[in-house]
């Protein structure tokens, strides 16, 4: 850990932070596993800019001394997590964690019993990042299904374990 981080709502000034994040991790994470075409890495910074855009009311943010360190989103519609990046500079510091946490805490606030997510198999730091934080592996799958991206999915679920218990006054 790397002392305080504080997690809080995204706002629309943090969309050019959450999208160069966002490009970061995955031109370090992501990247190295795919054979480049040109023009990639310019499609995937408009298509995170996009993600980031529409889904800024369902993102939590992660802060370190005032500056947006990571981010992780919830899916409109079911309990699925589509993104979680922490820059590169700061992984491996229990960022990620935290904001999975949290996410998965309003997921279950929401009702959900369980949260699924997707990363590349090939990824295997992702992979057992989210094997620590309680995932287990459902299937694996083509990423597209035209063929054209080498990479094979796999798809994770996590049950939540909602509070059940006597709350007394001293709580």
């Amino acid at each position: 850990m790397i002392g305080t981080i504080s997690l809080r709502q995204a706002v629309p000034g943090d969309r050019p932070m959450l999208a160069d994040i966002a490009y970061r991790a995955w031109e370090t994470g992501i990247l190295p596993l795919l054979r480049e075409r040109a023009g990639m890495r310019l499609s995937e910074q408009r298509r995170l800019a996009h993600a980031v855009a529409e889904s800024l009311d369902r993102i939590v943010v992660a802060e370190h001394d005032g500056r947006v360190v990571g981010w992780c989103s919830r899916s409109k519609h079911g309990a699925y997590v589509p993104f979680l990046f922490v820059s590169p500079k700061m992984q491996s510091r229990g960022i990620g964690s935290a904001l999975l946490r949290r996410v998965e805490s309003l997921l279950e606030l929401g009702g959900a019993g369980s949260v699924n997510l997707e990363t590349p198999a090939d990824n295997v730091r992702a992979v057992r990042f989210y094997q620590r934080q309680g995932y287990r592996i459902l299937a694996m799958r083509p990423e597209s299904p035209d063929g054209r991206n080498a990479l094979t999915s796999v798809r994770l679920e996590k049950r939540l374990q909602p509070f059940k218990g006597r709350v007394t006054e001293e709580d």
